[in-house]
Parts: structure tokens; sequence; C-alpha cells
């Protein structure tokens, strides 16, 4: 069970002066369990990742994963690839995973499911940007990760591009069963992937709302059943978007459904 409770968590803005980014923000997961992050720009998504995976201890609160801090078996895949442009594609995944040989087996296998056997030995900067992104998926995948945390991954790739990334991701997680955490600004993105969607509000963020999904798996965002659960949202919550869930919530910020 992921378990994150933060109090409070502010950081100096441009100009020195302390800005509270996180305030009040209670959120779980269960195993295996895929949740997606939603809210405005600005309120605190990706503060929370950081968090979360220990990038930023400088908070006051509480993160733990089965009962401990999450120092290992955390995957991440952020906004751009990060790739080292001096390594290969096996090595950028290999980075993560060791040279063991159970380590190089993995990698090769992901790599080969993904469509990437035939460039394991190129460098990135030969890689068009879908490619990059799937190198970085595989590294993400390749440490067996208990937490994968999802910084808007698919962001600026075309629709095709980024439908199949995110089928090739439901794929490995289906496969794994590993907590997922998946920070969006997409909401039918967000609709297509979760098992549940939780809503911040603006700065200082805090979750508003959680929304549940029972839709049967595959969904892409722009299938009708997830366009009609979007515009029903929306429709229940006009200021969703902007972190404002004024109606149909109960005492626990779930939906009164």
């Amino acid at each position: 069970m992921l378990e994150i409770a933060i109090r409070r968590k502010s950081y100096p803005d441009r100009g020195g002066q302390p800005h509270l980014a996180l305030s009040g923000l209670a959120l779980n997961a269960a195993p295996g369990e895929f949740v997606c992050v939603v809210g405005p720009s600005g309120c605190g998504k990706s503060t929370l990742l950081n968090v979360v995976g220990g990038l930023d201890r400088d908070v006051d609160g509480r993160v733990s994963l089965g009962g401990a801090a999450p120092e290992h078996g955390i995957g991440f895949m952020f906004q751009e690839p990060r790739l080292m442009p001096w390594l290969t594609v096996l090595d950028n995944v290999l980075l993560v995973a060791g040279q063991s040989d159970a380590a190089q087996r993995r990698a090769r296998d992901l790599l080969g499911a993904m469509g990437l056997g035939e460039v394991m030995d190129a460098f990135p900067g030969r890689l068009s940007g879908g490619m990059q992104r799937r190198v970085a998926l595989a590294r993400a995948f390749v440490i067996e990760p208990k937490l994968l945390l999802m910084d808007e991954p698919f962001v600026s790739l075309d629709v095709p591009t980024a439908n199949r990334l995110r089928a090739m991701l439901v794929e490995l997680w289906q496969r794994c069963r590993c907590t997922v955490l998946f920070v969006t600004h997409d909401l039918r993105e967000a609709l297509s992937l979760a098992d549940r969607v939780c809503f911040l509000s603006a700065a200082p963020g805090r979750v508003v709302l959680e929304y549940p999904l029972a839709l049967p798996r595959p969904r892409m965002p722009d299938d009708a059943t997830v366009q009609a659960l979007q515009a029903s949202l929306l429709a229940q919550h006009p200021e969703l978007l902007a972190g404002l869930a004024t109606a149909g919530t109960g005492s626990d910020g779930s939906a009164d459904d």
C-alpha cells in the first residue's frame, strides 16, 4: 500500500519567497493500482512525484510503501526521455538495472517486445521522439518496480504515437502489476488509463475528488465511452479542472454516486 500524507511542502519562488505547493494532501494507492493525478497548472503535481520518489525530502509529511520508505524499487518516467546521448539504447536501459545476466536478459526481452530489438546498439540521437519514449518506458520497467512514477510522459507526442505508448504501458503494467502514480493534465488520458483518478486543487495542492473507474480495458482517450464519461464528470463538476469540486462529493472527497 502506498500511503502519502503531506501536511506542508513549500519551496522558494523566483523572488526567494516561500511558495506553499502542497498542504493537507492525503492519497493512498493499493498494491497494483493505477492512479492518475489531475490538476491545474502549478498545483504541485510534479512536486508530489518528487516527494514520493524521494527526490525532495524537505517536506513536512510522510510517504510509505508497504510500511517502509519507498527508497528502492521505484521506476521513473518524466516528460522528457532523459536518455544519456553517449550510451546505446541497451546501455541506457541497463544504466538502472545493472550488468548482471538476468538484467541483460530482461532489458533485451523488453526492448524486443517494444519493437526496439534492431536499435539496441544505436545511440538515442538516431531515434525518433516516440522511439526514445519507448526506451524510457523500458528503462522504467526493467527493474520490475513496486512503484512507477510518471510525470506527463506522453506530452507533446502525436496522437497515434501517444496511443501506442499508452497501450504498451498498460500491457507492461498488467504483466508487472506494480503500483502506478501517473500525473497528467489531460482528463481523457487519465480516464483511459486509471483505476482511479485523483483531482488536485489549485496550489497549495490537496485532493478534492477521487473518482473510481470501472470501464473495461483496453480504452483510449478518443473512445466514445471515455469522451462521454468526461462530459458527464465535467457537467457534474464544471470547475473540476480548475481545482474545484463543488457538487456530488462526500466529506472524504470521494464521489457520491
